[in-house]
């Protein structure tokens, strides 16, 4: 479906247009013309699949509409609730460009940052709010913030936000925000507990489940190291002396083992950073800000922190855990070699997740090379006392080489 078959006006129209958007994604052309009737919607979607879009669009619509008829002041009518300050700004960042040929002011709030400038963004006025839960309690308790305009609510990411505990603040700003509103619904997954959030915020919802990506990129080149479990940590190392993986985007099913794989590769010199849902917002922001800089070579992450995290150039994604869904295996690797660019996946697999490995290739219709060349192989048998004394010697050579070339190109960089 394209855009200028949705009811959309011109201005919205035009801002499409300067992002050249033609087509809509699956979702957006459930979502929007659903919205635009003021239906409440409950959406299952992934990151990536263009929904922010499907709940901005409309928002925006009819917030202009208001504006042309002359019924609008400047009041917070639409508040959209979500996890983190990454999804946040990302989030006010498309409702800017979405909006830009109105008349309609939006902004972000989130914590971790003075609250100064936000106050006085608020005390001019706005229309659109994009919030966290925490900043957004404060400032209501201290009366910077009335939600009793509200005509649009959005809580987008609503698994994660229950993962991060933000449940009471959840419901608090449920029971504030006036009962008469459009509301809509957000998740990447549909558990007990979120199906019963959504009911206590929808109203007759229109039902929108996007399914999930089955296919992953040409540009994509996908290897896996058969190993076993005791042996990942240093299959990791040993991967990680090729100098030429300069960054790495690392994938790990617990936060506590994100944790422990980044303690065990600054002891190996590697710098590393852990980001999930245990690390106060700030120590995320910290270290997404490091990676995306170069001063921190291997971000480690959990599936759910990783969410709205959008790095320009990654080329290296790393699965140290095969996941057990194989659609998450897809969007992994997916947050490399956008936009055309090549990209490299590599998984480390042990023994009990051979299962998951024969479900991610029957999912994308491919079989994932294996790199046999390696001194971890999936086997019981341990290398022997020669293998492990040349193995040693080799890692030496190859962690010598990569220091000397990463000097070498500080050095290039200062005199340039």
């Amino acid at each position: 479906m394209k855009f200028n078959t949705m009811s959309l006006s011109a201005p919205i129209l035009k801002a499409l247009e300067d992002k050249k958007y033609e087509n809509a994604t699956p979702i957006q052309s459930k979502a929007i013309p659903a919205a635009l009737e003021h239906k409440d919607i409950l959406g299952i979607a992934q990151t990536g699949t263009g929904k922010t879009a499907a709940f901005a669009l409309p928002i925006i619509e009819q917030l202009h509409l208001q504006e042309k008829l002359g019924n609008h002041k400047k009041q917070i009518k639409a508040l959209i609730l979500t996890p983190t300050r990454e999804l946040a700004i990302q989030i006010e960042d498309n409702f800017k460009d979405f909006s830009k040929h109105t008349k309609l002011n939006n902004t972000v709030i989130f914590g971790g940052v003075n609250q100064n400038s936000q106050i006085k963004t608020l005390n001019r006025g706005v229309d659109i709010l994009i919030a966290t839960p925490g900043r957004l309690i404060d400032l209501m308790n201290q009366g910077f913030i009335s939600l009793k305009h509200i005509e649009y609510f959005v809580l987008d990411e609503a698994d994660r936000m229950l993962d991060m505990g933000f449940v009471h603040e959840v419901k608090k700003l449920v029971k504030i925000i006036p009962q008469k509103r459009q509301s809509l619904f957000f998740s990447a997954t549909m558990p007990k507990n979120i199906l019963e959030l959504s009911n206590t915020i929808l109203k007759n919802p229109v039902k929108i489940e996007v399914n999930p990506v089955s296919s992953t990129a040409e540009t994509i080149q996908q290897f896996v190291y058969m190993t076993n479990k005791s042996s990942k940590k240093d299959l990791l190392h040993y991967i990680l002396e090729d100098a030429s993986i300069e960054q790495a985007l690392l994938f790990s099913k617990t936060k506590h083992g994100a944790d422990k794989i980044v303690k065990n590769l600054k002891k190996n010199n590697i710098t590393a950073a852990a980001i999930h849902g245990d690390k106060a917002q700030n120590q995320r922001q910290k270290a997404l800000i490091n990676f995306k800089s170069g001063n921190i070579r291997v971000l480690v992450a959990t599936d759910i922190a990783a969410r709205g995290i959008d790095i320009d150039q990654l080329k290296y994604v790393i699965n140290y855990d095969i996941p057990n869904i194989s659609e998450t295996y897809v969007h992994r690797i997916g947050r490399s070699g956008r936009a055309g660019k090549n990209g490299i996946a590599i998984s480390l697999c042990e023994p009990e997740e051979n299962a998951f490995l024969k479900g991610i290739e029957k999912l994308i219709k491919k079989k994932i090379p294996v790199i046999t060349n390696t001194p971890f192989p999936q086997t019981d048998k341990p290398m022997t006392a020669a293998e492990k004394k040349e193995f040693e010697k080799e890692k030496q050579r190859r962690k010598q080489e990569f220091f000397a070339k990463r000097k070498a190109n500080k050095n290039n960089n200062r005199r340039r």
